[in-house]
């Protein structure tokens, strides 16, 4: 059928060589049914041309197939709207690049003509025959608009506005050379790169003053609601303590200034916090364009001087901002520009590099707060829906509380209320802090306050920092979250829920390892754009048994997973929970304990700051870029530190702090003991000689055993382990990776422990690479298959292989899973020696 528009409110339909001609009524009626149903039934069209007596002279047939020309009108526009959104979106990015491009060209124009100034004193040196010391030539000429000076300004009076507008449009100049000039020296950030759909442009700084980032992205909001949304640090900059605005000055150019006072939280219990007193600066340009700058006031930029606390150091925020401006078709352009100087030298050596990285800023600052805005941006256009019932906007509230709570428990400030206790030991490794006074605490556990006074209660703290060395942050931080029983005492679990809503009739003592028997399930909530942050429920499910049977017992966190995306270059990696009870209320308060693990990189950019748990993003990226990496990205792994911070909290009675406070104690020992377990298995160094670690379609190891499996399997069964399109490295190592039934290899010897298991096995065991190296072959098969396994056995090593019976397995979370058959076989090296078994459980599922 097809259809011809007439005039407004008329169509023509044409239906096998037959006409309709549709009136405004009859159209009316059918699209008041259309927006109602899009696609009625056909009962529900007869009902329709019944009970609208204008649409009987209508067959039932050209009813329908009106319908489906409506829906195609329908889909066509909107994948009309949909490419012209992408067209706008491909057309500013040009517009970005070639601005990029622009600057990038002014970039090398300006060094070949350093270049050139440098070769010229060189040249005169070595030409000067009267002064032997080329040293005082060339050090006595300064270069030629030389980067990042720090202009020396008189004092200017604090009650002048004028003053104070003169030190805003030097801070405006400034921060537009640096957003779209080259008064700093831009490098690229490893792993962004444009694109529509990726975050933007960013870059770090090269030998500038201070550390500096810059992103330039693309958002579908306008440049006003960008603006205010930006302004409002607190929420998106999770490192934001307090912002407070001190002093508002209106401007002549309809914009503003403000004097500002903020602090911000330290990432770890090593090193105070940080201030800022600085002046903010909001204009529009000529071309439509708003500007945010900002910058540090003190006695070398002028203007009047701000609040001091003894307990932070003072930090300067070199001129920065933001640059907005509109795009064609509605959305904004922005850049983001960041530069700090933190103060390092006031810091301990070791971690002085969490304050001299341009890629901590870069993640940490710049990047989050294009991220905030590219979120608020896809869900205001309805393309982000909300977890468990609750609107973005609830679930961001959740994770604001959570990233505060656990910074309010690492610094531990004492206008919050916080008190340290000091212990008999000479050498004090976990610090204990105290918070009688809940109500001072503000954010996060405001909330809290009248239900921890009413019980008489406080709030405990205990934390503790260690140096990791040669352990990937996102790599640890996964296997933490994936395996909560290997470090987490249930017991003080649901003590921790307990006293959330009561007074618990015991502090439980930390038992010696874990012996959690039960389930851990995780419950996504949310997580952002990239998926470098997510908020999630953990479920725990304790069996135990009593005189009345089984019992079970559980208890829920909520949990905010960051820092293990693939854009996470150089930021830290944090799991941060707190117990929550089943109803999930807004104003639930929010106990908030966990890990950050921090990179300390060293200064030389890497390609590859993170390392993956399996081989499934090396398996869909190709072989090219990983293969030429590899020894590089090792080399960085094997050589890298972190610096990991531990924070838990409980609340106590008064009359119990004593034993509060001891069992915190042992429990956050336990845990640094634990983790320190989990972060010796996973080092690169422990991994070189396994499968377990992180290898790529070039890796030998990995297509090596895949060669054996395949050559063993056909050489002993004469059939293909299965068909593949092509015999080559990388097909064989595909279809054994993405095959269903699960694969795994066991090694030959006591006790038989695995080495490597595709991803259905992985799926299966419920487990990783890494820890499928902690998981011995008893401990998965069941009594019956295990005296099965050990009659075959005799048999797999003379005839090479044997089919097993059905049977039942268990997962290392303890869940039954049931077989069809396991089909188990020799697998020889290219020496055609024994060098493991491999089992295939056909047909596998959970119980």
């Amino acid at each position: 059928m097809a259809m011809v528009v007439l005039g407004k409110g008329q169509k023509l339909a044409v239906d096998g060589g037959k006409y309709v001609r549709y009136t405004p009524e009859q159209v009316e009626a059918l699209e008041r049914v259309y927006n109602e149903c899009p696609k009625p039934s056909s009962i529900k069209r007869q009902q329709l041309i019944r009970e609208c007596p204008i649409l009987s002279n209508i067959e039932p047939k050209q009813i329908k197939v009106w319908f489906q020309n409506r829906r195609c009108r329908e889909k066509q526009k909107k994948e009309a709207s949909r490419l012209q959104a992408v067209n706008r979106k491909l057309t500013a990015m040009n517009k970005l690049l070639m601005e990029e491009n622009d600057r990038l060209q002014k970039q090398v124009s300006q060094l070949v003509y350093d270049n050139g100034y440098m070769r010229q004193q060189l040249h005169n040196a070595s030409a000067t025959t009267t002064d032997t010391s080329c040293e005082s030539v060339v050090t006595s000429g300064q270069r030629p608009n030389q980067k990042n000076p720090t202009p020396q300004h008189p004092q200017r009076d604090a009650n002048n506005p004028a003053g104070l507008l003169a030190i805003a449009e030097e801070t405006l100049a400034e921060f537009l050379s640096k957003a779209t000039g080259t008064a700093v020296d831009w490098v690229q950030m490893v792993g962004m790169k444009p694109g529509p759909d990726s975050i933007g442009i960013v870059a770090v700084s090269h030998n500038s003053n201070g550390v500096a980032a810059r992103a330039c992205g693309l958002v579908s909001l306008e440049p006003t609601k960008v603006v205010e949304l930006l302004k409002d640090r607190t929420s998106w900059f999770h490192e934001c303590r307090c912002l407070d605005v001190l002093t508002v000055i209106p401007t002549g150019n309809g914009g503003n200034i403000e004097l500002l006072y903020m602090q911000t939280y330290a990432p770890t219990t090593l090193a105070p916090a940080r201030d800022f007193w600085t002046l903010r600066y909001t204009t529009g340009l000529e071309d439509g364009s708003l500007v945010v700058c900002e910058r540090s006031l003190n006695p070398a930029t002028g203007g009047p001087v701000g609040p001091t606390t003894s307990v932070f150091v003072r930090a300067e925020m070199l001129p920065s901002g933001y640059l907005i401006r509109p795009c064609e078709g509605g959305g904004s352009m922005i850049y983001i520009v960041d530069h700090v100087d933190m103060d390092a030298s006031s810091v301990p050596e070791v971690i002085r590099p969490l304050y001299e990285s341009p890629k901590v800023l870069a993640q940490k600052t710049t990047l989050a707060a294009l991220r905030h805005i590219r979120q608020i941006s896809q869900e205001t256009g309805s393309e982000v829906g909300g977890g468990g019932g609750h609107q973005p906007a609830v679930l961001r509230n959740f994770t604001q509380r959570l990233s505060r709570g656990f910074n309010d428990a690492v610094n531990g400030f004492a206008d919050d209320g916080w008190s340290f206790i000091s212990s008999d030991a000479s050498i004090e490794d976990v610090t204990i802090a105290i918070n009688s006074c809940p109500n001072k605490l503000q954010g996060s556990h405001i909330n809290s306050s009248a239900r921890f006074s009413s019980l008489g209660c406080g709030i405990l703290c205990a934390k503790a920092s260690m140096l990791l060395q040669n352990v990937p942050p996102a790599l640890l931080v996964c296997f933490l979250r994936e395996h909560r029983s290997e470090w987490a005492d249930f017991g003080i679990d649901a003590y921790s829920a307990v006293s959330l809503r009561s007074s618990p009739y015991s502090v439980p003592a930390v038992r010696d390892g874990s012996d959690f028997s039960g389930n851990q399930v995780i419950l996504p909530l949310a997580h952002t754009i990239e998926k470098d942050e997510t908020l999630e429920v953990v479920r725990l499910v304790e069996h135990g048994f009593s005189q009345d049977g089984v019992l079970s017992r559980s208890v829920n966190f909520l949990q905010l997973c960051c820092g293990i995306g693939e854009n996470a270059v150089g930021a830290c990696a944090q799991l941060v929970f707190a117990p929550i009870d089943e109803t999930f209320a807004v104003e639930t308060p929010l106990l908030a304990s966990g890990f950050r693990i921090m990179p300390l990189d060293p200064k030389e950019d890497s390609p590859k700051a993170t390392r993956t748990l399996d081989l499934a993003s090396t398996l869909e990226a190709g072989s090219g870029t990983a293969a030429c990496s590899e020894n590089e990205t090792a080399c960085n792994a094997i050589n890298s530190r972190s610096v990991l911070t531990i924070a838990f909290q409980f609340t106590f009675e008064n009359h119990l702090q004593d034993n509060v406070a001891e069992m915190a104690r042992q429990y956050v020992r336990s845990v640094v003991a634990s983790v320190q377990r989990v972060a010796m298995a996973i080092a690169p160094s422990r991994l070189s000689s396994s499968l377990g670690a992180r290898h790529t379609l070039g890796s030998p190891e990995v297509h090596a055993l895949t060669g054996w499996i395949f050559r063993s399997y056909r050489f002993y069964t004469g059939v293909e382990l299965f068909p593949t399109d092509a015999q080559t490295k990388e097909s064989c190592l595909k279809s054994l990776w993405h095959h269903s039934d699960a694969i795994m290899c066991c090694a030959l010897k006591v006790p038989p422990i695995f080495n490597f298991a595709n991803q259905a096995g992985l799926d299966m065991l419920e487990t990783t690479l890494v820890a499928l190296q902690d998981i011995t072959l008893d401990k998965v098969l069941d009594d019956n298959s295990r005296k099965v396994l050990y009659a075959e056995f005799p048999k797999i090593m003379q005839q090479g292989f044997a089919y097993l019976p059905a049977g039942i397995c268990t997962s290392s979370m303890g869940r039954p899973i049931s077989y069809e058959q396991i089909i188990a076989w020799k697998v020889l090296n290219e020496a055609d020696l024994p060098y493991c078994l491999a089992f295939m459980f056909v047909n596998w599922s959970f119980v």
